[in-house]
């Protein structure tokens, strides 16, 4: 996390980009470098579509892209950008990804911690558990959700939706007020859904640890995104 305690927090969506498969494989990875450069703490490759073998293969180019970004940055105070794998807790492990984003409704962090550890999966610093070094994140929909994600050892709820979503009207939003309350919980909680520069002030007053979101980080250029954000 950087210093300003701003928690941001890339969900990518290959398919928000031109061009054929492999075109919008290069744009990701590319959109990811530049997350890197920017100071993203976390990126959750979020390409459910993928069968295992080409998310373990996209997986395996995002980790060498954050490696290379994080050892080109020698001397600069910021941690390496965590990689997370959508529900995929055996792709991240063969990947040799940070964790996992559990989606609602998926495995508990429990169960996540019990198969990393089961499977020998270190950490890369050599000086965590195996259990302990998988990083967590989850799906809340509810106030409810978030303190249940606590309990179950999660390491960031990603409460959705906030706001009203263009492309999903008919969802109800939660609004700042059920984000506060959530955020007095035991775990960090990160404003998703309909997020945007204009209201994340919003979400950050509320008591949000953060900022989750595709668009407005895949959309625009990323540094100017996080300086933004990192300002209010």
């Amino acid at each position: 996390m950087m210093d300003d305690g701003r928690v941001l927090y890339y969900i990518t969506d290959r398919k928000g980009f031109a061009g054929d498969e492999e075109a919008r494989r290069r744009r990701l990875l590319d959109k990811i470098g530049e997350a890197c450069r920017a100071g993203v703490d976390y990126i959750q490759l979020r390409e459910k579509d993928l069968c295992a073998r080409e998310l373990e293969r996209l997986a395996r180019e995002a980790g060498q892209v954050i490696r290379e970004q994080s050892s080109s940055a020698v001397g600069k105070r910021a941690p390496r950008t965590v990689l997370l794998i959508n529900s995929r807790t055996d792709v991240a492990m063969a990947a040799s990804a940070d964790g996992v984003h559990l989606p609602a409704g998926d495995v508990w962090p429990e169960d996540v911690r019990k198969a990393w550890s089961l499977a020998g999966h270190a950490s890369a610093e050599g000086c965590e558990t195996w259990a302990e070094s998988v990083r967590i994140s989850i799906s809340c929909h509810s106030v409810q959700d978030v303190t249940q994600a606590a309990a179950a050892g999660a390491d960031l709820a990603l409460l959705a939706p906030i706001f009203e979503k263009k492309d999903a009207p008919e969802i109800r939003s939660l609004g700042v007020d059920a984000l506060g309350e959530a955020a007095r919980g035991k775990i960090p909680v990160l404003a998703l859904g309909g997020v945007s520069l204009q209201n994340a002030k919003l979400c950050l007053s509320a008591g949000a640890a953060g900022i989750a979101a595709i668009r407005l980080f895949q959309e625009n250029d990323i540094a100017a995104v996080a300086r933004a954000l990192r300002s209010i």
